[in-house]
């Protein structure tokens, strides 16, 4: 494939991505502030929601018409394999215990993995995008490059899982790192952080055990905006995760948390 060729491939991927969570966001706009769980899923902290469902039959639907050839993983329904070799990957509402209790921290992630994805914020109507290769936008203005500073000055986004030893174990690491940066945010969105993170309202995020369908997004967004986005290797109860930082503290806040 020729670069004209790949580039328009590429934005394609992108304006798919943006209409189907700008849809998806209205859906859910409509439910916020009247919607109740359904249950719970992995724990019983873990919530679920109709508008989960609700967000991620129409992300699939809309998927399904405009690439039919291409795989979907999303967060709430079954794996669709690629034919194309494309595979999205989708976070219908990112930070449902927030929507669940009218905290204004949630979003819908919307990735074609690898390549294009946008995290979309309905309350704020901020769409953060993201194209391999190419600088992160925000509302169509350039983010980045991130601010020059060092751990001690940093503001830290991270996340928690939802299984009580892995949350002591995720407490532990932010018990060491807490006296030695500027400060630590926990929001509830691991979608929102990374996008947070890209626009330079954090400095860094990292979290162990973040989902695919949680990041897909957000790292494409990250690495458009300067930032180093690196693996957290799973260690003790903790699973894999991510990182993503300023390259002039990537190095020192991994061997805090990694």
């Amino acid at each position: 494939m020729g670069r004209q060729a790949a580039a328009r491939v590429l934005s394609e991927a992108l304006a798919i991505a943006e209409e189907a969570a700008r849809a998806a966001g209205a859906l859910l706009l409509e439910r916020f502030g009247s919607e109740r769980p359904l249950g719970s899923k992995s724990t019983p902290t873990d919530l679920v929601s109709e508008a989960d469902h609700a967000s991620e039959r129409l992300i699939r639907s809309m998927l399904r018409e405009r690439v039919p050839e291409d795989g979907i993983v999303g967060e709430e329904g079954d794996d669709v394999p690629s034919r194309s070799g494309r595979r999205w990957v989708v976070d219908p509402l990112d930070g449902t215990v927030n929507f669940l209790f009218g905290h204004p921290q949630w979003c819908v992630s919307v990735a074609c993995e690898d390549e294009a994805g946008v995290v979309y914020d309905p309350l704020r109507d901020e769409l953060f995008a993201a194209v391999a290769g190419q600088p992160t936008t925000l509302n169509g203005i350039a983010c980045g490059p991130p601010r020059d500073t060092d751990l001690a000055h940093a503001l830290i986004a991270t996340g928690f899982g939802y299984d009580a030893d892995q949350r002591a174990e995720q407490g532990e690491l932010v018990a060491r790192l807490l006296p030695l940066c500027r400060d630590v945010r926990r929001a509830g969105s691991a979608a929102l952080d990374l996008a947070w993170a890209a626009a330079g309202r954090v400095d860094a995020y990292f979290e162990h055990g973040a989902q695919r369908w949680d990041v897909a997004a957000g790292v494409l967004l990250c690495a458009g905006a300067g930032l180093d986005v690196r693996p957290l290797h799973a260690r003790g109860r903790l699973p894999a995760g991510v990182l993503a930082a300023p390259p002039a503290i990537a190095d020192e806040l991994q061997s805090l948390v990694d």
